[in-house]
């Protein structure tokens, strides 16, 4: 497909205020997240510290991925099975490889109820270490700021998805029978479970192998929905590794410098629109994006949609072309009913094992 054919569509925008004041209507909400939506929200006029925090934090993706590999196996956890800490190559793709293009460090977000946790307590759900497993930190002689940045950016993510849970509550409470008021703002706001995914797309130095340049080729991320409730998202940053290698940085405010934008129009997130049709999504370097995911789904009997996407990977001839970004993936307590009986944990065990 070339760069004019790339399908762009106009997500559904909202800012930080109208959030807060409870002003977003119901047509916005129904035209972000309803049946015949993309499952996307992009919200606006974040506080001014998100700039500085986003390219932290996604300045030390790169970082992180290029550490030397004996480095980075001190950061895997294998216990939970690779869902805690530094994991590449542990996750299955469509055609059941390995999935070696990216890179991912995972984070149990307990410390947003309290900083002294570092992971979901495992009262009652003994063999699930998915989400009860420890934290995994690297050496903060190496990645200065690294823990303090991705729970400072996490904790302003999981801020903002409370907002949208709150303004999806006063949705549901309406058109729902029976909906528990205030349900989804208290699952997302009281979550010891939320999951964060901060991920590096290694460049492919050009045309990927495997690839057929198609618009649907999901070559960086395979075709999935999430399973939590609301996924916030950065915007990607992109890197020209060969120009700026990422080097240890020496300070917590050191940060790459960030391409203007993707020197492949075609590279970024792809949703597949309830009608089959494949459309990218951009979404503002400085503004947040939230994504429905399974568990919404369920909890809103249908309402509002999770949404397939994927991502597609930089095809640029020259360079050395990475992709940073940050998902935050709010999500039930393990014991928190999503449907009839059953438990989030229940729910998103059955996912795990037929992802990892």
């Amino acid at each position: 497909m070339s760069d004019t054919q790339v399908p762009v569509a106009q997500a559904v925008t909202v800012s930080l205020k109208d959030l807060e004041n409870g002003n977003v209507s119901f047509d916005a909400l129904t035209a972000a997240f309803g049946p015949s939506s993309l499952g996307i929200m992009i919200v606006k006029d974040l506080p001014e510290k998100f700039i500085k925090l986003r390219a932290q934090v996604l300045s030390n993706s790169s970082y992180l991925a290029a550490l030397p590999p004996a480095e980075l196996e001190t950061l895997e956890s294998p216990e939970s099975k690779y869902l805690v800490g530094w994991s590449c190559g542990k996750e299955t793709l469509k055609s059941g490889h390995y999935d070696t293009h990216k890179g991912s460090y995972y984070v149990n977000c307990a410390f947003y109820q309290d900083a002294s946790l570092n992971n979901a307590p495992a009262d009652n759900f003994p063999d699930f270490p998915q989400y009860t497993a420890p934290n995994i930190w690297p050496d903060a002689g190496k990645l200065p700021g690294f823990r303090g940045g991705v729970q400072e950016l996490c904790s302003l993510i999981i801020d903002t998805a409370t907002l949208v849970a709150r303004a999806c509550d006063r949705f549901a409470e309406k058109e729902i029978d029976g909906y528990e008021a205030g349900y989804l703002q208290r699952v997302v706001r009281g979550s010891l479970t939320t999951k964060a995914r901060l991920l590096h797309y290694f460049p492919s130095g050009g045309e990927d192998e495997g690839s057929n340049g198609d618009a649907d080729d999901d070559d960086w991320c395979a075709t999935h929905v999430d399973h939590g409730c609301l996924t916030g998202l950065t915007s990607a940053m992109f890197l020209d590794e060969e120009a700026s290698p990422p080097s240890l940085p020496s300070l917590a405010t050191d940060v790459l410098p960030e391409l203007s934008s993707s020197p492949d129009p075609a590279a970024g997130l792809y949703i597949r629109s309830r009608t089959g049709q494949i459309v990218k999504v951009n979404i503002p370097k400085d503004c947040l994006a939230f994504q429905t995911g399974e568990a919404l789904q369920i909890i809103t009997k249908g309402k509002f949609r999770a949404v397939p996407h994927f991502v597609k990977g930089a095809r640029t001839g020259t360079g050395q072309i990475a992709r940073n970004t940050l998902a935050v993936f709010t999500q039930p307590n393990l014991g928190e009913e999503v449907d009839d009986g059953v438990t989030f944990a229940e729910f998103a065990r059955g996912v795990v094992q037929k992802t990892y």
